[in-house]
């Protein structure tokens, strides 16, 4: 795992030492419960995670940007004068996009250029946000080097922003807040419709939270993603000719099962009955952690699995098998995909002292059903982004 001196000791080689160097932590997130609802205006359920992405950052006398990595091996630099998404810049438009909301808000004339310096412990295209770990990270290394005078709640909804409107991708509020917002050993319960959250104490009782990476790359997700929500939208727009509704996550199960006959196209159907039912699950999951009924939790958790492979259709052969294989493991209690699906990521919730036979056992079933490795990552819930230096 990459640690802050080893990002410090990198930049200094890469930049030279003179001057002064600050270093960011923005970690990856996982959503515990509530998937493919933050779009529909429900409840999510995700943590921040103790590791993520670790950025040092040191401003210069021009108008350049330097940004290097030491997960990719392209190099970008940027001009503030000409901040405009270009493919070949790869994953630099992320800090790139930042960058240009920075001036959008009406900042720009308060920032220089700098040398950025980006290292990660999440896995690309995992499901675990190494997007959005980048965005807040970058407005954090901006906000703390020129005074800015963002919080982190504005962070997040900027990144949001920014992945909508200059990356091009339509996601939801959940991965942002969660990366910006994050607060050890808690939970966050998110109102992804009016952006209101609610800290739960994730107390584990000697169990872990334990990511088991497919390593099957998300090829579908952007495409299939947007089906999804077409599909929601056709959903909402067959229960509007007898309910004033905007979102689907307004209606309780009740509520759905009385009106579903609005809605004529089978899969359509589906679509709405996961959402509307995963909303519930999240809130009953709140109340179970609450009253400290982990067994309960991990019942919803898997639940919550079933639902996004029969109804929303967004497993694949890869996430059903890591979680068909987690949930024969003695110690595990719930287990379900994690993200947007087609690969990326499961999440289990694992005694503690049955981690190691699960993650070698699982990892030999997988590797003889698939036919690739699995990787595992062990955490707990941490902090959101943060100044480390």
């Amino acid at each position: 795992m990459i640690d802050k001196e080893t990002v410090l000791n990198s930049f200094k080689k890469l930049y030279g030492g003179e001057g002064d160097i600050q270093l960011y932590h923005s970690p990856g997130r996982v959503n515990l419960i509530g998937e493919h609802i933050d779009y529909n205006g429900g409840y999510v359920f995700p943590c921040a995670l103790t590791f993520g992405t670790f950025g040092a950052v040191r401003k210069r006398g021009d108008n350049y940007i330097n940004l290097a990595s030491a997960n990719i091996e392209l190099k970008v630099q940027a001009d503030l004068e000409d901040l405009s998404y270009k493919e070949t810049d790869g994953w630099g438009n992320f800090p790139k996009g930042v960058i240009k909301k920075i001036f959008d808000l009406g900042l720009g004339d308060k920032i220089s250029g700098a040398d950025v310096y980006i290292a990660g412990n999440i896995p690309n295209a995992s499901g675990l946000s190494s997007s959005a770990s980048v965005e807040v990270l970058t407005f954090a290394m901006f906000d703390g080097l020129f005074s800015l005078g963002l919080d982190k709640k504005e962070m997040a909804i900027y990144s949001q922003n920014v992945e909508n409107e200059y990356i091009g991708v339509n996601c939801g509020i959940m991965d942002q807040f969660a990366v910006a917002m994050g607060k050890e050993n808690h939970a966050i319960k998110l109102d992804c419709n009016k952006i209101e959250h609610e800290y739960v104490p994730l107390d584990l009782k000697g169990m872990k939270i334990v990511i088991a990476n497919t390593n099957k790359r998300r090829e579908l997700a952007d495409s299939k993603y947007n089906e999804r929500r077409s599909e929601c939208d056709a959903a909402i727009e067959a229960l509007r000719t007898r309910l004033n509704i905007e979102l689907l996550c307004e209606l309780t199960s009740e509520q759905f099962e009385a009106n579903k006959d609005c809605i004529t196209n089978p899969t359509v159907l589906k679509r709405a009955k996961h959402v509307v039912y995963e909303n519930e699950r999240v809130i009953k999951a709140v109340d179970v952690l609450k009253s400290g009924d982990l067994k309960e939790f991990g019942k919803l958790m898997t639940g919550s699995h079933e639902s996004l492979r029969d109804l929303y259709e967004v497993t694949g052969v890869e996430l059903d098998t890591i979680v068909s294989e987690s949930l024969k493991i003695d110690g595990v209690i719930g287990s379900r995909m994690t993200g947007a699906g087609f690969g990326g990521c499961a999440v289990s919730i694992v005694k503690e002292d049955c981690v190691e036979d699960y993650i070698r056992i699982v990892g030999e079933n997988y590797k003889k059903i698939i036919g690739i490795e699995a990787a595992f990552y062990v955490a707990g819930a941490g902090d959101g982004v943060v100044r480390v230096k």
